[in-house]
């Protein structure tokens, strides 16, 4: 995790983008406090704890903590089964104390397990509740309206409305059905439409809007939903005057609770009743709020760093104890549980902060305003914070986002899809679990379709079935690996590779055993095993596992060592090359040569043939030149693979992009650039071989063709060129020639594909 250095820019940007935290803390303390069924008072002591306590304890220098929207069901429920407020506050304690233990024994690490796609669901669908929820209040909606709006408006008016849902876990789609509600409200309220709060709100969304597309303006110091704020409370406060609709009415305010005084602040604080010690319903209370208020806050931790610009990481474990010690605190003095809050988290990143500090300030200020400032506060029309809200909340559901994740396969896309869908139709809790129950479930699904690798090889003396296992082999696989070895045809050969696995389920051994000794004798199979651990007590015949073609060497013809060479190139570009034991393979074949083929390359980097053709150690001749220019010692050297080594095939191999070929371009179309070679005495000779197989008109055009043109005419060169050492290499061996003419070897030509690693072979 890298430090912030502080110095004056840094303290401002903090400072200004904990104001903005603070501007939208405000209201969500309240609603949640009063969604929770708790007093408003008690979401504002957390909210205060969230910036000063958890501030200064945490790690993290994005995550703001607070009272949140998902732990308003658990603390509703908490409140109504402890006998008083008080015991309430005693479990908020036990819950602190429980989570700074699992921060010292560094539970933290669990975050790690989370999905991605999960994480950046809870991330839209938090923009979603924010698009909906805020919408409304946008076009001054208020709670006299009619019902209350979603769960974190104020409730005051519950008894004028007995079938407004209070409960957080509230019924599927409640959310867009509240949306839909309210917005008939403000458009069929009998006191018409709310222009002063309208006028605000969409003023302050337009100015979000503009100030974000003028890069001078998104980049300078001041962020703009401060001055949304400041210009949004005047605007207000001037609309007012013109009585009537334009006047924005107290329910569309900011409503701080407080005279005014300290010692009026202190007057509404509360302490837990100790004498609840006891109670078995405490200590429920508190672990059922330590693991969801600690889940919560793992997911959220980790939503926030996704969008942290500088791309830093929070420890988790800290922060969990940090949160312990926040809950704690709060639970002292009369707060509802808090956890670290992906809102505000994701409006503190937004707003341009560089440090932890901006929620320390964010704390401060909540400490201030609610001691000393409740009435300035009450200027501020909710319309105006809606704005901030509804553009963080597209930002974080923006479109792109969900063509990203489209782009990254239906594993990403169906886990991120219903994470969202879930949240915004359930819970936040609920739709998490969802969510990471499907990625599970998607896991289950890769681990029972792709157990083992199987890898169709083709010898001289029948096919060849290797099946390699997976590094963990469970129970989930053994229907899959079943399947895939029953593929094995009646009389042929199966090799089943464990060398790469940790793990073997005993269900699964058992099914080994059983095909070993009594499946595979019935069918004729001839099953050999390699790579088991000893205590597995299987026979290891590790001796036949490589690509054993020595036994057939002498029975192999030119056609089919070239279907061999085709077979591991396609292996090569598939990125699946065979597993050798090399070594054991060059301790084999020290006495005696078992290549079945010479290949003459150039000496570019990038072409490793072995590689290239999936081949193990002393299964190739390889002769390198530069240019795979044939002279009498590459010619020395393909006359011993064939005549002492028993090659069958010769391969003349030359490759796309090659920097010798455009420098042999450059001097054939002009004698200047000669110079640049001056030093290179004995490349020269290289370089003329290669320029006959340039045609002069093309040298003298081709400075001036484009790439694409000028990569095409080099290809062209390259076949030519490959094709002339091809013959001249014959021609110029009389051991060759004959070889050649009477059929006992082959010479072939081909070019390798830098771009993709294909090789064509020309000759066909």
């Amino acid at each position: 995790m890298s430090e912030t250095r502080f110095n004056a820019t840094t303290i401002a940007k903090d400072f200004l983008s904990g104001t903005i935290v603070f501007l939208v803390a405000l209201p969500l303390c309240l609603g949640i406090a009063i969604a929770s069924d708790a007093d408003p008072i008690a979401g504002l002591i957390s909210g205060i704890v969230g910036g000063l306590v958890i501030g200064i304890f945490s790690g993290s220098h994005t995550s703001v903590s607070g009272p949140a929207a998902g732990l308003t069901a658990i603390v509703a429920a908490q409140i109504a089964n402890l006998p008083s407020f008080e015991a309430f506050l005693l479990a908020v304690v036990v819950g602190g104390v429980i989570q700074i233990g699992l921060g010292v024994i560094k539970a933290g690490a669990l975050s790690a397990f989370f999905p991605s796609s999960v994480i950046k669901g809870l991330l839209a669908a938090i923009g979603v509740i924010l698009i909906f929820k805020q919408l409304p209040l946008l076009f001054g909606y208020s709670k006299d309206m009619g019902l209350p709006f979603g769960h974190a408006e104020a409730l005051e008016d519950f008894e004028q409305h007995p079938d407004a849902v209070v409960d957080h876990s509230h019924a599927i789609g409640d959310i867009i059905f509240s949306f839909f509600d309210a917005m008939k409200d403000v458009f069929t309220f009998d006191g018409g439409w709310q222009l002063g709060a309208m006028s605000v709100g969409v003023f302050s969304l337009v100015f979000l809007i503009v100030w974000d597309r003028i890069p001078r303006l998104k980049n300078s110091l001041v962020p703009a939903p401060l001055l949304v704020v400041i210009f949004g409370a005047l605007l207000g406060w001037a609309l007012s005057k013109l009585g009537g609709n334009w006047l924005i009415t107290d329910q569309q305010l900011v409503d701080v609770p407080g005279d005014g005084t300290i010692g009026g602040f202190i007057g509404l604080l509360r302490t837990p009743d100790f004498t609840q010690l006891a109670n078995v319903g405490v200590y429920i209370g508190g672990i059922t709020i330590a693991v969801v208020a600690s889940l919560e806050t793992l997911l959220n931790l980790d939503a926030v760093d996704n969008l942290d610009r500088k791309r830093r990481i929070s420890p988790p474990s800290r922060e969990l104890l940090a949160q312990g010690v926040g809950n704690v605190t709060a639970g002292m003095l009369g707060g509802i549980p808090v956890t670290s809050v992906v809102i505000r988290g994701s409006v503190n990143v937004m707003a341009g902060s560089e440090s932890k500090l901006s929620a320390i300030f964010h704390g401060g200020l909540l400490l201030a305003c609610v001691v000393l400032l409740p009435h300035l506060l009450a200027m501020i029309p909710l319309s105006c914070l809606a704005a901030i809200l509804l553009v963080i909340g597209f930002k974080l559901a923006s479109p792109a986002l969900f063509k990203k994740m489209a782009s990254e396969g239906r594993y990403q896309l169906l886990p991120f899809v219903i994470t969202v869908v879930a949240i915004v139709l359930t819970d936040l809790l609920i739709g998490i679990g969802i969510g990471m129950v499907l990625s599970v479930l998607f896991i289950l699904n890769s681990n029972l379709r792709r157990p083992v690798r199987k890898i169709h090889e083709k010898h001289i003396d029948g096919d060849l079935l290797h099946i390699e296992l997976s590094d963990q082999v469970s129970f989930l696989n053994k229907a899959a690996l079943e399947s895939a070895l029953r593929e094995a045809p009646r009389g042929s050969r199966l090799l089943l590779d464990a060398r790469r696995t940790h793990y073997i389920d005993p269900d699964v051994l058992s099914l080994i055993r059983e095909f070993h000794d009594k499946t595979a004798p019935a069918f004729d199979i001839n099953m050999e095993l390699v790579g088991f651990r000893e205590r597995y007590r299987f026979s290891d015949k590790e001796d036949t596992v490589d690509f054993s073609l020595q036994e057939a060497r002498e029975k192999l013809t030119a056609d089919q060592v070239l279907e061999i060479l085709k077979a591991g190139n396609k292996r090569f570009v598939e990125g699946h090359p065979l597993d050798r034991s090399l070594l054991k393979t060059l301790a084999t074949n020290g006495q005696d040569q078992t290549a079945i083929t010479a290949i003459v390359s150039g000496i570019d980097s990038r072409t490793p043939v072995e590689m290239i053709f999936d081949l193990g150690m002393g299964e190739t001749f390889v002769i390198r030149v530069a240019g795979a220019v044939v002279g009498p010692r590459a010619i020395g050297g393909v006359e011993h693979a064939v005549s002492v080594g028993g090659a069958k095939l010769v391969v003349l191999m030359g490759h796309t992009d090659s920097s010798l070929l455009s420098l042999a371009m450059g001097i054939a179309g002009s004698s200047s650039n000669e110079s640049v070679l001056s030093e290179c005495v004995n490349l020269h000779d290289v370089l003329e071989q290669t320029a006959a197989s340039i045609d002069a008109q093309q040298a003298r055009d081709f400075p001036n063709m484009t790439a694409e043109e000028q990569q095409a005419t080099l290809d062209q060169v390259a076949r030519r060129h490959i094709a002339r050492m091809a013959q001249q290499l014959v021609e110029e061996s009389p051991l060759l020639k004959r070889l050649v003419t009477s059929g006992q070897i082959r010479v072939v030509t081909a070019i390798f594909d830098a771009s993709n690693g294909s090789v064509a072979f020309l000759d066909e």
